[in-house]
């Protein structure tokens, strides 16, 4: 069974989030994985050893409150990427979390390594996985460069192959310029667009075909379905035109 899988705009290990993340842990027990939360940091892998050290603590401190062994995995570079033995403990966790920094450079880092194969493996077979920012981001097939309007997208894991994430939606708009934001506004073919605004998430879990919402903002439809905000313990079903027969 497929577990349960997270998409979320800002908050990973906050306080405000600490329910949906004990649900998550919950829903990956109830599919026989171990009460373990791991930390996956490598899209923040370029930054320094202060905020490394931040993101760190963080997660500890929220494993601390859910109850459950904190797993912080040191993936900085794709040799840590490859090593077996940071792989193999990432079979039978509750949670694995992608959490925040350059999605571009998460994506380069993981993608074909040990690493991703038992990410994948673990979800797959029941684990929950939840990816935050970045994290969310490299779960689609692809992921614009809005920085560099000429690059071409970076190949992402291909986990949601229907959907793609804005993260920060309620505030990004307000860091990039126009040009930019036109990039991430264009998301190809018939595939989904989601804006998730900060401390909120979008969750399908294992034994349900719809989406929810958790959290104290707004999920946005803005392409490949009826345009809408959703609130908090709001529904929905994402198909893009493609998986409807449309």
């Amino acid at each position: 069974m497929r577990g349960s899988l997270a998409l979320v705009g800002s908050g990973e290990y906050l306080p405000e989030m600490l329910e949906l993340e004990r649900s998550l842990i919950r829903d990956g027990e109830a599919n026989g994985k171990e009460p373990s939360f791991v930390q996956i940091p490598t899209a923040a892998g370029r930054e320094s050893r202060d905020r490394i050290r931040y993101w760190e603590s963080l997660g500890s401190a929220q494993a601390e409150r859910l109850g459950v062994k904190p797993l912080f995995l040191p993936i900085f570079d794709r040799d840590h990427a490859n090593d077996l033995s940071l792989a193999t403990q990432i079979s039978d966790s509750s949670l694995v979390y992608m959490s925040g920094g350059d999605p571009h450079y998460l994506a380069n880092t993981l993608r074909g390594t040990k690493v991703l194969e038992a990410i994948v493996e673990n979800w797959q077979s029941g684990g929950s996985l939840a990816g935050c920012s970045a994290g969310a981001m490299v779960l689609s097939p692809t992921i614009p460069n809005f920085r560099l309007s000429r690059s071409e997208p970076t190949v992402g894991f291909s986990l949601i192959p229907d959907i793609r994430v804005i993260p920060h939606f309620n505030k990004f708009f307000r860091w990039i310029p126009e040009s930019a934001a036109k990039i991430l506004l264009d998301a190809p073919g018939d595939s989904i667009l989601l804006g998730i605004d900060e401390l909120t998430a979008l969750v399908q879990r294992s034994y349900d075909e719809e989406w929810s919402v958790y959290g104290q903002e707004s999920v946005h439809i803005l392409k490949g379905l009826p345009l809408e905000q959703l609130g908090h313990g709001q529904r929905i079903r994402l198909e893009s035109k493609d998986a409807r027969g449309n």
